[in-house]
């Protein structure tokens, strides 16, 4: 009886033996990739998957997108300025049996293409261009990664150069730049609101050159504004002009009398 038992044992740790190593479950966003005995048979899943223990191995790909963060760089620039650059990678595999059978490991792989291809091209880009281009930048290492990863099965959706640190004294220099520039505009500002301004009087004599009687409203106008205020006395030049016909009707009445 015992033989019998100690033999019962054994089969059942054999079958579950062979149950744990034949049976896989992978996810909706798995894929399986087999290999029979060295040799690649294919894809399968997602869902139950049964393989011949032993005989078969399987490795696991994950279809899911992959944000990936490029460790921070030191780059010189075209124009020679040093700094330092990070970047963020979103990747997803697309072909499972390349990216495990055409390159050892996708991930540190393309890790290590993104940092080599951002110091490459930010090395040939001047830093006004990588601080007022980044679109431009980001499209260009998205371009380059993609097409260096596509004979992995690897599809690089997108790239964002994430910060960019400089020097402490291009800093300074920045700030002084933008200092200047802003009183440049300042100063353009003024003398254009001065050149209006002369303009405006320049037409404004023009009118009265033409119109004497516009000079005697102008006056009068003045004295309007003049009294409207608070004061106790004020003295105002009245040009002759103005009271000259009062005073030659008055010269005429008497000379009637």
């Amino acid at each position: 009886m015992a033989p019998f038992s100690f033999a019962f044992i054994i089969i059942a740790a054999i079958t579950v033996f062979i149950l744990a190593n034949a049976v896989r479950i992978l996810n909706e966003y798995e894929r399986g990739v087999i290999f029979r005995l060295g040799r690649l048979i294919g894809v399968k899943g997602p869902g139950l998957i049964l393989l011949i223990p032993i005989v078969d191995r399987m490795v696991k790909v994950s279809l899911r997108t992959v944000v990936m963060d490029v460790p921070p760089q030191d780059v010189i620039t075209k124009d020679n300025v040093s700094i330092k650059v990070n970047a963020v990678v979103y990747f997803r595999v697309m072909e499972p049996q390349k990216a495990i059978v055409e390159v050892e490991n996708y991930l540190f792989a393309t890790s290590q293409l993104s940092q080599t291809t951002l110091r490459s091209i930010l090395g040939q880009s001047e830093l006004d261009e990588l601080l007022a281009s980044r679109d431009k930048i980001n499209a260009a290492l998205q371009k380059i990664i993609d097409h260096q990863t596509e004979p992995w099965g690897i599809k690089v959706s997108n790239v964002e150069v994430k910060h960019i640190d400089l020097p402490v004294e291009m800093q300074r220099a920045m700030a002084r730049q933008a200092e200047a520039e802003r009183e440049r505009r300042a100063k353009i500002i003024h003398a254009e609101g001065e050149f209006q301004a002369a303009q405006k009087l320049s037409d404004a004599a023009v009118v009265i050159e033409d119109h004497p009687m516009a000079l005697q409203l102008r006056y009068l106008q003045t004295l309007t504004e003049v009294a409207s205020e608070k004061n106790s006395t004020t003295i105002f030049p009245i040009p002759i002009d103005l009271i000259a016909p009062f005073l030659e009707k008055v010269r005429k009445d008497r000379g009637k009398a």
